[in-house]
């Protein structure tokens, strides 16, 4: 029985790339020059540490920008409130990997909304799809595109 899996991931190894490089450009910039900007990323969460609030905008832009030469998904980044100090601003931002079982039960559900004749298995942080003819599963693709998810959906392991 054809199948695939649904799931949500990035490169970490790009997105380390990326916050080097935003970091150089950091180092460069002359608007950032003594204000101690740098970026620091461990496991998946990003840290910017700057001195206002207006700096932090700005690192989150270069941020965006690199990630997205890289070939990461931005809509993988949940950014946090930022925390300000008096002398320092911080901002956490998660890249989220897997599908949360809230938003794979909302998947799920408009699968079986739509009539197709596919079933959906929520298998951990994936969701796996099985269907009897290919066309199902295609379809069943292009619904999934069309749905707004709240973060990027890769579609991998297509099997006859």
């Amino acid at each position: 029985m054809p199948s695939f899996d649904v799931v949500s991931e990035f490169d970490a190894h790009e997105a380390r790339n990326a916050v080097d490089q935003a970091n150089r450009e950091v180092d460069v910039r002359f608007d950032f020059k003594g204000t101690g900007a740098k970026f620091a990323i461990e496991n998946e969460t990003i840290t910017m540490t700057t001195q206002s609030d207006f700096q932090l905008n700005q690192m989150l832009d270069i941020l965006r920008q690199k990630l997205a030469k890289r070939g990461v998904d931005i809509a993988c980044m949940d950014v946090q409130k930022p925390d300000l100090a008096l002398s320092e601003a911080r901002q956490k931002i998660i890249l989220r990997k897997g599908i949360e079982t809230d938003i794979a039960k909302r998947l799920v559900k408009e699968l079986k909304s739509s009539k197709l004749k596919v079933q959906a298995a929520i298998q951990g942080d994936k969701l796996r799809i099985t269907g009897k003819k290919r066309d199902d599963l295609q379809a069943a693709i292009a619904l999934l595109k069309k749905q707004d998810a709240g973060l990027p959906l890769q579609y991998e392991n297509f099997r006859d």
